[in-house]
Parts: C-alpha cells; structure tokens; sequence
C-alpha cells in the first residue's frame, strides 16, 4: 500500500490520474474496521517505546482540501494513544506576531519534542499554497520556499524526527456532500464558514498548486503520500499504516535499566 501513496522524489502526484475513491484493496468498510484496530494495537506499542526512549520524534503533516478530513483522522487514528505523547498544531491566518518574523518561525516552534507524535493539521506547506492563492505570494517566492521547505525537513530528519506527509485527495463531489451534510447538521454547523465556498470556487488552482507543491517537496528524507480520502475508513487505515511503518522503520526501544536499581527492593 505505502508504495502506492507515495511520491517518489522527482515525480509528479498526477492527482488527476489518482482516485480519490480508491479502496486500495482494503475491501469493505468491515475488513478495514479490523486492519485499524491491529494497526492501533501496533501503534500504541510503538508510540510507548518512542515516549519512554525520548530521542526521537515523528511529525504526520496533514494536507487537504475543506472536509478532506483531517480533524477525523486525527480524532480516528491517535485515539487510545497516550495523550502527553501527541502534540497537535493547527495552521491558520498568521497573527501579527507571527508576520513579524519570518514564515517558518511560528512552524519551527511547535514541531514535536523528542518522545512525541506531531501532528500538523495543514502546516508550513499552507504558506505556499494558501499564501500563492490569495496574492501575498509570488510564484518566485514559490520556487524559494519550496526548497525551504525541503531543507526545514532535512534538517528535522537529521535531527531525529521522521516527517511523514500526507496529502488527503478528495473528489469534488464528496467535498460537495459534505460541506452540505456539515452545514445542515446543528452540532457541525460552527465548522462551516462562507470563505470554505470561496476555496471551493477555486478548487481548480488549489488542485494545480498541490501538484506543483507536492512535485517540487517529495524528497527521499520526506516524501509525500497521496491518500484517497473519499472513503473515510480508507483514509484512516492508510494514514494509521504510514506512522505505524514510521516507527517501525524508526524502531524505538526502552532505555535499558540502571544498572543500580538491580540491588533495590521495595519493602
């Protein structure tokens, strides 16, 4: 499957030759229930030796369209894990502070501590998308903060956190479905805002950016993974498979015991 999501570095996602419904095999709706529930366990024991090592890191940097489905992943593949060992940062308009420096400061600031799960729920890739559509971004500056942006990665990765990206393709119509199921549902209604219509209208530059993003930033120390969103359980399996083979590649262990605790014994 994860050969499948990604982007191998040089290459183009060709978003519009993907599919955002594709199941990747997975079956149905049932079957993937019970790959995430393994993949949870696996998980969670793994997130426990990476907490109790405390060395290293991994950032999941989640990127989509309005409902593509980010807070749900989020909520879906983290739940039952250890809260002090997940930090989530969310990516909106800079304040004032932050357009003080420069656009990596307030990114830089919140990538996880050494023992944690990361979570960016849209990140400093926001500031070549969203920056480049609204007109405070040249496509000059585009091409400089792309290798920026790869070179912010490097030196995270060198550093000993695993960047794990994701791009959560969803189709046009499901957008469509549930922006409208948000709107008419009183408990989901606050989430929906006038400006969500306004990417829509967009929707066609948003697409071609991310295409052009995600080619110039899939780098062999932080590529990127396009996961069909259309189907949710499909998105929560394959997000849950990429940080488990994440630390799986990473490998966390238990630091061994003192050695003068051997003698100790608890009356």
């Amino acid at each position: 499957m994860i050969e499948q999501l990604r982007v191998q570095p040089g290459d183009a996602p060709r978003l519009m030759a993907r599919d955002p419904a594709d199941r990747l095999g997975l079956g149905d709706e049932a079957k993937a229930d019970a790959a995430l529930q393994d993949l949870a366990r696996r998980l969670d024991a793994l997130h426990d030796r990476l907490w109790a090592e405390a060395t290293r890191a991994v950032l999941l940097v989640l990127q989509g369209m309005d409902a593509s489905g980010k807070d749900g992943a989020i909520r879906k593949v983290l739940s039952g894990l250890n809260p002090q060992g997940c930090v989530v940062a969310s990516f909106k308009a800079p304040s004032d502070a932050e357009l003080a420096h420069d656009y990596l400061w307030r990114v830089h600031a919140v990538t996880p501590p050494r023992g944690r799960i990361g979570v960016f729920n849209r990140s400093h890739y926001e500031d070549v998308l969203a920056g480049r559509v609204i007109g405070v971004v040249t496509a000059e500056q585009c091409q400089l903060r792309y290798r920026h942006l790869v070179d912010l990665e490097r030196m995270l990765t060198d550093e000993g956190t695993v960047v794990v990206k994701v791009f959560l393709h969803l189709s046009k119509d499901e957008q469509r479905a549930r922006l409208q199921a948000r709107l008419d549902d009183p408990e989901k209604s606050w989430k929906f805002k006038t400006a969500d219509l306004e990417v829509r209208a967009r929707w066609d530059e948003y697409q071609s950016l991310y295409e052009e993003t995600i080619t110039a930033t899939s780098s062999d120390h932080a590529p990127w993974h396009v996961v069909p969103a259309d189907h949710k359980w499909v998105r929560d399996v394959a997000v849950a498979t990429l940080l488990v083979d994440a630390l799986e590649r990473l490998d966390p262990r238990y630091p061994p015991p003192d050695p003068a605790l051997h003698s100790l014994r608890v009356e």
